[in-house]
């Protein structure tokens, strides 16, 4: 049964902190946050300690979600041992995983919006260099991906 998730991108300042900043609000509006944990990580560690960019905290905040008090860390080797399902945004991210993953764990590794089959992609684009409606399309990816997700969750408990 699946108890806690990781979703992982690269610095863990815009996709990964609104994935689960959105699903950790969804968890807690389906009655599930005391019986699964949600967190996030990047790739890399170059923004550890950082609260996510300031544009993904307002277009979650314009959708009622805050993402304040998260702050960026990097992925570790314990984390695929201690998560049941990591969650990557893109393929880029997948492929890292997959090549510092224990044989052990490989299994727990996937695209986050492998949840959400109806869209026409499977990767949640990196919007740090983009323009603000960059960041908006990235939180209605992460709203369907956690949507699929807590579907998955909510059959299981």
């Amino acid at each position: 049964m699946v108890q806690r998730i990781l979703f992982v991108c690269t610095g863990n300042i815009c996709r990964s902190p609104t994935a689960e900043g959105v699903t950790r609000h969804w968890l807690r509006m389906v009655g599930l946050d005391g019986a699964v944990t949600v967190d996030s990580a990047g790739t890399q560690g170059y923004h550890a300690g950082e609260a996510p960019d300031a544009r993904s905290q307002r277009a979650a905040a314009r959708r009622g979600y805050d993402l304040s008090r998260l702050r960026a860390r990097k992925l570790v080797e314990a984390d695929y041992a201690r998560f049941d399902l990591l969650l990557a945004m893109d393929r880029g991210h997948l492929d890292i995983m997959q090549r510092k993953c224990p044989p052990a764990h490989q299994h727990k590794l996937r695209l986050f919006l492998s949840y959400a089959p109806e869209l026409a992609q499977d990767e949640v684009p990196d919007p740090y260099y983009g323009e603000a409606t960059g960041f908006d399309r990235v939180l209605s990816l992460c709203e369907a991906g956690a949507q699929g997700l807590i579907d998955m969750l909510r059959d299981a408990h």
